[in-house]
């Protein structure tokens, strides 16, 4: 599989980022990649939000919790698990600790195509267009490595 292109585009009127990217795998295997520990070696931006831990009670009503360092800083973000349709759909609250601002929705829809999975995302609900186009630019480069690790994956005949 050629490098995926992942693409997010912010809408900042609006408060909400489109993504999207093509995934090397199942959906199975990529909703796996999205609500376990794994996500600490995709979701990064390096030298700008490192994950480093991440913990969730996957069912709805649950809770999840990731951590790592965002600007030189220490960060939590945290959420509630709001719908959960494994391999097809997940959406949960997303709130940056310690802050006043309400928590944005993420959504992601999974879709099996000739090549894998396309991942769609649609995270809404900012209110601060300078937050919204940094999550976008964090959702892009995000997926582009999970795109990446997913491919790998398959070239080693893992997962």
């Amino acid at each position: 599989m050629d490098r995926a292109q992942a693409r997010a585009v912010a809408d900042l009127a609006d408060g909400r980022v489109l993504a999207s990217v093509e995934i090397a795998a199942p959906p199975e295997r990529t909703f796996r990649a999205l609500v376990s520990e794994e996500i600490v070696r995709w979701w990064v931006r390096p030298g700008v939000f490192d994950t480093s831990e991440s913990t969730g009670d996957l069912q709805p009503g649950g809770w999840w919790r990731s951590s790592g360092i965002g600007g030189g800083r220490p960060y939590g973000l945290e959420g509630e698990f709001l719908e959960i349709d494994p391999p097809r759909k997940l959406v949960h609250t997303w709130h940056l600790v310690g802050t006043p601002a309400a928590p944005t929705t993420v959504t992601y829809l999974l879709e099996q195509v000739d090549r894998g999975t396309r991942v769609t995302l649609r995270h809404e609900g900012f209110l601060s267009p300078e937050a919204c186009s940094a999550t976008c630019i964090g959702w892009e480069t995000s997926f582009e490595r999970l795109a990446e690790l997913m491919t790998i994956e398959r070239a080693r005949g893992s997962g």
